[in-house]
């Protein structure tokens, strides 16, 4: 066939024999590869195992998460259920998380050398709030291991031979090839991965259509967006007429919104979003609280205590000046009006506004906090025990080329260090028959 253009770590470890002459190649040099790479020669020191990234520098990705800080996983303490984090993926998180999670992961950077901390919100990032700390760690432990990295080669082809059993890769338009007992997939998502899905599919793989996922909103609204900067540390954002919803900090930008609860509803909705084109209606409940009838009663107390105070000088919930007065105007009531004249009908008006604000979303915004994809290789295409191919012994994938993803908060980074060292596991013991 060709392609055109739970054990627990504490478990006893094991280790491959006679693995000189076995080669295993590593396709993409990101979270998922290079932690693959680490527990591939962890347990078969003596295999040749390479990484082949096509970009100048691996672990790109890496880098710029978390803004720069790497939030490199998630202390699950706030995560009942996985699906709430994973909307694609789930059961298989919940399966390989019995191998590897995200005490293991915590355990393993610490135990590298990376100081790590848990913040209030749960998401866990180094002490020294630098990515670096992260991607340095990954590639002096390679290095030191004996992992070979190849950057600027692009996979053009694999020929699998059935009667050796083994892969031929060819990189940059068939100037290099080599020979492979194991081939790891995990080039990434979108664009990275769209020649490969191709290719993938015309070998009866299942390829869920990619699309983009955590990305913000553009809304085209000129009032809101002079709100830039404006931050509602417990929002509610959810797709009128569907059941998608997410809650959270949200951020006002000067193009729409963004922040926590958007991203997730992001995630929740991409491909919903991604069949309207990226236009539909947003709620926004400003105050967090889904019960009508509280805020109603909370209103109602205010007036009754400040009946001559002005609607401007007495905010709710702690909201902000400049985002009141700015509601109150969405309300159609004026800043100046004492409560006491503030009406029936600017009351509900006023209710509505706070728990159900009605905007329109123009188009996803394409800032640089847009880098997961949602879809990739089926999950069905894969053993759900080994993530080894259903349709080529000896091809394995791990990352976000497969139809796994998460919100924000550590959790895409945490599905690559889980499905790399599954992965790698399955290849190692897979070696020793």
């Amino acid at each position: 066939m060709e392609l055109n253009s739970k054990q627990k770590r504490s478990s006893p470890a094991f280790f491959c024999l006679n693995t000189n002459l076995m080669h295993i190649a590593i396709i993409g040099g990101g979270a998922a590869g290079f932690f693959a790479a680490i527990a591939l020669k962890e347990r078969c020191p003596e295999a040749s195992v390479c990484i082949y990234e096509r970009a100048k520098r691996p672990l790109a990705k890496v880098e710029v998460s978390g803004g720069g800080r790497c939030n490199c996983t998630n202390s699950f303490a706030q995560v009942a259920d996985l699906k709430a984090v994973y909307p694609r993926g789930h059961k298989l998180m919940k399966r390989l998380f019995k191998t590897f999670d995200h005490n293991d992961a915590y355990e393993w950077f610490e135990s590298h050398g990376v100081r790590l901390t848990t913040q209030e919100d749960e998401c866990v990032f180094p002490v020294s709030q630098d990515s670096h700390s992260i991607t340095l760690c990954l590639q002096n432990e390679a290095r030191r291991l004996g992992v070979v990295v190849k950057l600027q080669h692009t996979m053009h082809a694999i020929a699998y031979d059935e009667a050796t059993k083994t892969f031929r890769l060819s990189f940059n338009d068939g100037a290099d090839s080599v020979i492979a007992d194991r081939v790891l997939l995990t080039v990434g998502g979108q664009p990275r991965a769209e020649g490969l899905l191709t290719q993938l599919a015309a070998l009866r793989y299942t390829i869920e259509p990619p699309v983009p996922s955590l990305f913000t909103f553009t809304i085209d609204h000129a009032p809101l967006r002079e709100l830039m900067g404006v931050v509602v540390e417990n929002a509610i954002a959810s797709l009128a007429a569907t059941k998608f919803k997410a809650q959270g900090p949200l951020l006002i930008t000067h193009w729409g919104m963004s922040g926590p609860a958007i991203l997730k509803l992001s995630s929740h909705a991409a491909r919903h979003l991604a069949e309207a084109s990226y236009s539909a209606p947003l709620l926004v409940n400003w105050v967090g609280i889904t019960n009508a009838e509280e805020v109603a009663a909370e209103l109602h107390a205010l007036a009754g205590t400040y009946p001559q105070r002005q609607l401007s000088s007495v905010r709710p919930y702690g909201l902000q000046s400049r985002l009141w007065n700015y509601l109150l105007q969405r309300s159609e009531l004026s800043p100046e009006k004492p409560w006491a004249e503030l009406g029936k009908k600017g009351f509900n008006r006023l209710l509505n506004t706070l728990t159900s604000d009605a905007y329109q979303i123009a188009e996803r915004y394409p800032h640089r906090e847009e880098f997961v994809t949602c879809g990739g290789v089926a999950l069905s295409s894969v053993d759900s025990n080994t993530l080894e191919s259903r349709v080529l012994p000896g091809l394995y994938f791990a990352g976000e080329l497969l139809d796994i993803d998460a919100v924000t908060g550590g959790f895409n980074l945490q599905a690559a260090w889980t499905t790399g060292f599954v992965a790698a596991e399955a290849m190692s013991k897979a070696l020793t028959r």
